[in-house]
């Protein structure tokens, strides 16, 4: 296996001077981390050469962002900066010349003082040689950047997988049921066998040479770094757009507990859903400046959670109230290339796979896992389009919880629920695409933490505007699924694969992939002008 268990991964920045004494010390062939390693642990997966292009804060946002067993984040920054707060924001900007994964340091997690190593190699040195003018990165003391461990076990990455797959597309089900009618649910089962596959084609382009530990490192050795920045946009994108998701989540949610919510600011009056939309907004600004995320991604950890009870509540109030007495409708052509956007959407974790696999403690075990995650979440989706469409047929909205009785304490329990998840994972889901854009700062800019909370704040208020600019949660749901998911999920992991290895794939392997592959660019095609069709009908209308 290439991808072995490594037992520590730090970014760590030191003052200029300890970095030249190192960064000399590399050059002579002297103090490197490679002598280091016991004879008993030696190293299997070597540095990555595919770390310095844009973007090196991924593998370090992402995993942040998927990971149960929380990692403590902290954002780099200037001391005047941390006397002002030392919970919010300040530059992160120095990770821009940190690579993304460091070699693996066979050392135990937790070690005692005397253990520690007298000195820490410069991070400078696993660069290649900078000019002096363009390594103006000064810091009063150390600072260290924490990944999580290589040690994940079986359980840990099942959860991982359920906490990134199972997510607010939960809510839509039984609207792409409505959508594509009952014999549309197939589709849910044959893109979730089709995810399967594709995210062991993933797993197989990890395999294939030594260094390869996120997405974006696949895109860089399918097709250079055009293939990386490419695919690291589209996975942006996809953030970006569930964030614009949760928005639009929270402000009809909120409406439908308060719906007598009306404001009027100078002749403007604002409805509930816009209402509570813009304070959604508002609370989960300061999150988003927070400096550590680890609280966050402690409490997101319990999306698993939140999904699960929510179905609960659908079947509670299914068999006490509501009952399961609608029909529905066979087939519905007319809107099934919707339903097929949304169903494609419950499938968006493939950006997050390579991560769980190459942080695996069993990397053997990722079959399993996959198993594992796709079979819960294949599940939870389709008992909820059953129980949903069943409870309300035709009159089925795009998120169940608007169906549902308010007067019923599973409605308010299913319904808060939903509320309270975005707002812990909002912040987690920006964070990556934020600190992609970090990077692009100059290192040297005096005051680069404050275009860093302008970044921030920028991109909060811009999925705000574009929430309240196209609120229909399960169009802009569909056209995320799509147009971006399918690509993500479907398209982009059979392409990488024949690419890579294209001279050791059989001939049933190249037809999976040509099949797939036109299978994903069909869906795509049809449920992006479709989505966007309905988003146009509906904003005219």
């Amino acid at each position: 296996m290439n991808n072995s268990v490594v037992s520590e991964n730090s970014f760590i920045i030191e003052s200029d001077e300890e970095d030249d004494k190192d960064f000399n010390k590399d050059d002579d062939g002297n103090d490197s981390d490679s002598s280091n390693y016991s004879n008993e642990n030696p190293p299997q997966r070597i540095q990555s050469s595919y770390n310095p292009s844009w973007p090196q804060s991924y593998r370090q946002s992402i995993d942040l962002y998927s990971s149960v067993p929380s990692p403590n984040i902290g954002f780099l920054g200037t001391s005047s900066l941390s006397r002002l707060s030392s919970s919010f924001l300040s530059t992160s900007l120095t990770r821009r010349h940190t690579p993304e994964v460091l070699p693996s340091v066979t050392k135990p997690l937790i070690q005692t003082i005397e253990d520690e190593p007298p000195q820490r190699r410069s991070s400078r040195a696993l660069l290649p040689p900078l000019s002096r003018k363009s390594s103006l990165l000064k810091t009063e003391s150390k600072v260290c950047h924490e990944v999580p461990s290589r040690h994940c076990s079986y359980g840990q990455a099942v959860l991982n997988g359920i906490n990134v797959l199972c997510g607010v597309g939960i809510l839509s089900t039984p609207y792409a049921a409505k959508e594509g009618g009952w014999v549309g649910l197939s589709i849910l089962f044959i893109f979730g066998i089709i995810s399967f596959y594709t995210g062991l084609l993933l797993r197989s382009c990890l395999d294939s040479e030594p260094g390869l530990e996120t997405y974006p490192d696949i895109g860089q050795a399918a097709f250079g770094t055009t293939g990386r920045i490419a695919i690291s946009i589209v996975l942006y994108v996809e953030l970006y757009g569930c964030c614009i998701e949760y928005i639009i989540l929270e402000g009809d949610n909120l409406a439908s507990l308060f719906p007598n919510a009306y404001l009027n600011l100078g002749g403007i009056e604002l409805s509930p859903q816009t209402l509570f939309a813009v304070v959604a907004a508002l609370a989960v600004l300061p999150t988003v400046w927070l400096r550590d995320l680890s609280i966050l991604s402690y409490i997101s950890a319990g999306g698993v959670i939140a999904s699960v009870l929510v179905v609960l509540c659908l079947l509670w109030i299914g068999v006490e109230d509501v009952g399961f007495q609608r029909s529905g409708t066979t087939l519905n052509l007319a809107t099934l290339p919707v339903a097929i956007g949304l169903y494609g959407y419950c499938y968006s974790g493939h950006a997050v796979f390579p991560n769980i696999y190459t942080s695996m403690a069993n990397p053997n075990q990722f079959p399993a896992v996959l198993v594992a995650c796709f079979g819960v979440c294949t599940l939870l989706y389709a008992g909820g389009a059953f129980m949903g469409y069943k409870m309300f047929g035709d009159d089925t909205l795009s998120q169940f919880t608007l169906n549902l009785p308010q007067d019923l304490v599973a409605t308010k329990i299913a319904v808060w629920t939903t509320v309270v998840n975005p707002f812990t994972k909002y912040a987690l889901t920006i964070s990556p695409v934020a600190m992609s854009l970090e990077e692009l700062i100059p290192a040297n800019h005096a005051k680069s933490y404050l275009y860093s909370i302008f970044i921030r704040t920028g991109l909060v208020f811009s999925t705000l505007v574009i929430g309240l600019s196209v609120p229909f949660f399960g169009l802009v749901m569909s056209l995320i699924g799509s147009l971006l998911t399918m690509l993500v999920t479907l398209i982009l992991p059979c392409v990488c694969y024949l690419r890579i290895l294209r001279g050791k794939v059989t001939r049933l392997q190249r037809g999976l992939c040509i099949g797939i592959i036109i299978v994903g660019a069909v869906c795509s095609s049809v449920g992006t002008y479709s989505a966007l069709a309905e988003i146009v009908k509906s904003l005219s209308g």
